[in-house]
This record gives C-alpha cells, sequence and structure tokens, in this order.
C-alpha cells in the first residue's frame, strides 16, 4: 500500500470553528486516505502562517523530507500549503517532485493526477486563493486606515497589556482606548525573556508555561511561534 505524509495547519489568526481546525482537517485527510487506498505513515501539524516562505516552515520541510519515491503529501485542502502565494507553492510542488513524490487534496482540487485539465484546475484554484488573499489585505488597510482617522486603538491587545477598566467610559466619550499593564502577563514575559537568554528553545519555553498554567490572550495552548512573535513584539530581534 502506497503511503501518505499528512501535513496540517492552522496558522495564529485562524480559529477551530472557522472548519480549518487540525481536527477538521485531520478528519478530512484520514477519509482522502482511505479513499484513495494510501496508508498514513505520519502526521505533522504545524500553526504558522501559510505565507512564509518555504526556508521558514520547518514542520513543513520535516513533513516533505519524511517523503519517498512514490509517497503522497496529503492535506485537506491546498491553501493548507500556501494561502495564496503562487511562488511559494511553486516551490513546494518542486521539493515535493523531487523527493519523488505528489501532493494530494482531500477535498480534489484537481490534484487527481497530472493530466492538463488537473493542472488548470490547480493553477485556478491556487490563483483564487491568491485573490482571496488580496482582497483581506485590501480590506484590513481600509479598516485601519479608518481606524487612525478616528483615533482608535488598532489591532488586539498585546500580551503584557490590558484594556484600561475606564474604556467604556472614554469610548462613549468618543475617545480612543488606553492600555495598562498586566502584572501577570509582564511577569511571564520577563520569564520568557530569562529563559530565551539561557538558551532554552522556543519549544520548551512553550512546554514550561503550559506546564505553569500560564494562560495566553486567546486561550490556546502555547506554541514556539506564540513564544517567537512575543520576543518579537519585545524587542528580541533573533527569536
Amino acid at each position: 500500500m502506497s503511503r501518505a505524509v499528512v501535513y496540517l495547519r492552522v496558522s495564529t489568526d485562524e480559529q477551530a470553528e472557522s472548519g480549518l481546525g487540525l481536527e477538521s482537517q485531520l478528519s478530512a485527510c484520514r477519509a482522502g486516505a482511505e479513499r484513495l487506498g494510501l496508508a498514513i505513515a505520519s502526521i505533522h501539524e504545524d500553526d504558522i502562517s501559510g505565507g512564509l516562505p518555504l526556508d521558514r516552515r520547518p514542520i513543513l520541510v520535516e513533513a516533505i523530507a519524511a517523503l519517498g519515491p512514490g509517497d503522497t503529501l496529503l492535506v485537506a485542502k491546498r491553501d493548507r500549503l500556501s494561502r495564496g502565494d503562487m511562488l511559494a507553492t511553486g516551490t513546494i510542488e518542486l521539493a515535493v517532485q523531487r523527493a519523488g513524490a505528489r501532493i494530494v487534496s482531500a477535498a480534489g482540487e484537481g490534484t487527481e493526477s497530472d493530466d492538463p485539465s488537473h493542472i488548470l484546475m490547480r493553477r485556478l484554484v491556487d490563483a483564487f486563493a491568491e485573490y482571496e488573499r488580496l482582497i483581506i489585505k485590501a480590506r484590513t488597510r481600509a479598516a485601519l486606515a479608518a481606524k487612525r482617522a478616528r483615533g482608535e486603538r488598532r489591532g488586539g491587545v498585546p500580551y503584557g497589556s490590558r484594556i484600561d477598566p475606564a474604556a467604556p467610559e472614554r469610548s462613549k466619550a468618543g475617545l480612543p482606548c488606553r492600555l495598562r499593564p498586566d502584572p501577570a502577563e509582564v511577569e511571564a514575559v520577563g520569564a520568557i525573556q530569562r529563559w530565551k537568554a539561557e538558551g532554552v528553545s522556543l519549544r520548551a519555553i512553550a512546554r514550561r508555561l503550559d506546564e505553569m498554567g500560564v494562560p495566553t490572550k486567546g486561550g490556546r495552548p502555547w506554541s514556539h511561534t506564540t513564544v517567537r512573535d512575543l520576543l518579537r513584539r519585545t524587542g528580541d530581534a533573533e527569536a
């Protein structure tokens, strides 16, 4: 029986209830593997933006390295590989081809074979994914510009801060909300920075935080990307 290496991805700004969660992706891949007669050899779970280049996505690199001749890199949908970046998608496809393997989407999307009609379908799927990404970016820029014009705070509350309790009154008065330090989160940031300086890996730091019961802003478990992004926001350029 041919082998399948399963790759799952949820970025930090994608919620499980959106239908893109890891469990729903795994369910789709298991069903796809059964339908195609593939034996799942390994499962690789990622929590990183699909817009990053391949050399900055170690879990995807790990999944590709697990492929052998005749194997299949199985995803729930093609946008799990890349969020519409045609160059990134091409780089990933080339790396998989060099391993003697192929990419298959459990949703089909033109990955059934390499005949001209299926190749065209794949390119159309990727093109529409890129179009969707560009539309979302344009809408986000417009929304942020409108907030700036109104003098409102932009983005989420950064880790280490909390909204001023007087926010409702300030909002009613047409004033922007202010942030105050969150003592518990400030202490957690200090611990993370100390561990990083001591040479503790980002994954090990994430495990320590989960074991200590330190919550994230969104209530999700800590991950190496969450720790990395926090360190970058607090001035660690090497994170």
